[in-house]
Order: structure tokens, then C-alpha cells, then sequence
């Protein structure tokens, strides 16, 4: 039984949550400056020049990208022969996330509860999602989730007679309503199966995977091209201005579901990609 300490894990956290809003990944910086390939409106082009000077700028000072530093949402693969010995998981990446916070001059957005609205003052708690898998290493992805953007995501549970056709319509009529409210350029997020909060997750798993990564089925990769192209062409363009930008890419992840069912979920997610990684 392999063990990690407490406050490693804390100390890891607390950079992770400076490093995802003060860089921007490469991923992320790469896919603008191919959209500037390809975009033809020069007020496309004019926004995603200011969207790659701001990341530099952004890398440069140590300050954050965007004034939302967002929810800092967890995806943790403990392997079952770790042990974390002197606290908690939880405790220690909520605590990272309050030391991350504070010690980055980093937005406190999180509010106590939905009705009385008092701010944590912390950015905690982290909203954390555990996957137990083999081995003794602990995997860490963090992404900082901007409110807009969430904003204007969406589930809804299709019927089977919808199929594919459906589920397509269903996304394009998200994007459309979300138009520049969402920021764009988007990554989208897309879970299809589970059931109604499972695909939920899925749709923001996928968010975690590198902008330009396909899946590894060949034919939701196939519909991940597809919907890019589709989305591509409803003309919203970079922060709503108009252009052939309008996502930088699309994530789907597909799971089992009832034989009754159809659960689809719309995950959007800003130009600010954000989403740090590190192993234990």
C-alpha cells in the first residue's frame, strides 16, 4: 500500500489552481491561432488576436485570464492501493483550493447556499468527482469553470425515437440560444447515455480532454467532426461578433443507458479553457 501525504496533495492543489488561470494550455493557444488560418471575418480575426495577446499577457504577469477564476471542479483517479494518510482527500483539496486561492489574488465565486447567497470568501468548496481505479496513484485533473459559460449549459432526457438526428438538433439549439453569452469561441461538451445525472458528468469529463484529441470510437469521433462543422457554421464567431469560429471543439462521451432512455447533456465551456493535471 503506497501512501501520499495530506499536505502534498494541498501543496499540489493550491499550484494547480494558480497555474490554470494564470496559463492558458497549449492546447487552447494552439487552437486559436488555427482558427486565425481559417477565419474569415476580420472581426473574428481582430478578437482571437486580443484572446492570444490576453493568455500572454495573462502568462506573463501571473494574472488571471479572465476576472471569473470560476468553480474549481475535480475529476481524482485514486488507484485502490493508495492511502492518504494524515487527512482526508477532500479535506486536502478543498484546503489547496483555499490556499490556491488566496495566495493567487484569485475571484472567491462560491456562495455558501443558492438562497442566501453569502460568499465562502475561499472559492470552497471544490466540487469533486472520485473514480476508483487500479494501481497506488493518485491522478489529479482540475479545471477552473467559468459561471457563463455553465451558465448556459443544459440536459435534457430525449426519447430513443429521437436518435441521432435528435441529438444533434438538440446541441445546435443550445449553442444557438447560448450565442455570445457563453463567450465564444467554445469548447463543447456533449454526454449521451447514463442516465439523468450521469450524463451530466459525461458532458463535463469531456471538457478534460486536449482540444483537438478525438475520441476513441471512430464514430462519436466522426460526430464530434460533424458538429464542429455544424456549429461552425451558425455564424456567432468569436465573443458573439459574427465568423466561422464558434467552437473550438466538440467532446462527446457516450455511456450505457435504459432501454426507455435518452439522456443528452450540453456542457459549455468558454475560450478559457482552463485545466491542470498532476500525478502522485
Amino acid at each position: 500500500m503506497r501512501k501520499i501525504e495530506y499536505e502534498d496533495i494541498v501543496e499540489k492543489v493550491a499550484f494547480m489552481c494558480k497555474e490554470a488561470n494564470y496559463h492558458l494550455g497549449e492546447d487552447v493557444v494552439n487552437a486559436f491561432h488555427n482558427a486565425l488560418k481559417t477565419e474569415k471575418s476580420d472581426t473574428g480575426k481582430d478578437v482571437l488576436n486580443q484572446l492570444i495577446e490576453n493568455a500572454e499577457v495573462a502568462s506573463i504577469e501571473h494574472v488571471p485570464m479572465c476576472q471569473d477564476t470560476g468553480t474549481a471542479v475535480f475529476i481524482v483517479k485514486l488507484g485502490q492501493d493508495c492511502q492518504i494518510i494524515e487527512g482526508s482527500l477532500t479535506d486536502a483539496i478543498n484546503e489547496g483550493v483555499r490556499n490556491g486561492y488566496g495566495e493567487g489574488y484569485l475571484r472567491n465565486s462560491i456562495v455558501h447556499d443558492p438562497l442566501g447567497r453569502k460568499n465562502t470568501n475561499d472559492n470552497t468548496p471544490a466540487i469533486i468527482h472520485i473514480e476508483f481505479v487500479e494501481g497506488d496513484r493518485l491522478e489529479i485533473h482540475m479545471t477552473a469553470k467559468g459561471g457563463g459559460a455553465e451558465n448556459m449549459s443544459d440536459l435534457k432526457m430525449l426519447k430513443p425515437s429521437d436518435g441521432l438526428q435528435g441529438i444533434k438538433d438538440y446541441i445546435l439549439d443550445i449553442v444557438k440560444v447560448a450565442g455570445p453569452n457563453a463567450c465564444p469561441p467554445l469548447v463543447v461538451g456533449v454526454g449521451i447515455g447514463g442516465n439523468f445525472e450521469r450524463c451530466a458528468y459525461l458532458a463535463k469529463k469531456s471538457l478534460f480532454r486536449p482540444i483537438g484529441e478525438r475520441h476513441e470510437d471512430v464514430e462519436i469521433a466522426a460526430l464530434e467532426k460533424e458538429l464542429i462543422e455544424e456549429i461552425n457554421r451558425l455564424g456567432i464567431g468569436p465573443q458573439g461578433m459574427g465568423g466561422t469560429t464558434t467552437a473550438l471543439d466538440v467532446k462527446v462521451e457516450a455511456e450505457a443507458c435504459h432501454i426507455a432512455a435518452l439522456p443528452v447533456a450540453v456542457n459549455l465551456n468558454c475560450h478559457a479553457s482552463r485545466h491542470k493535471q498532476i500525478t502522485l
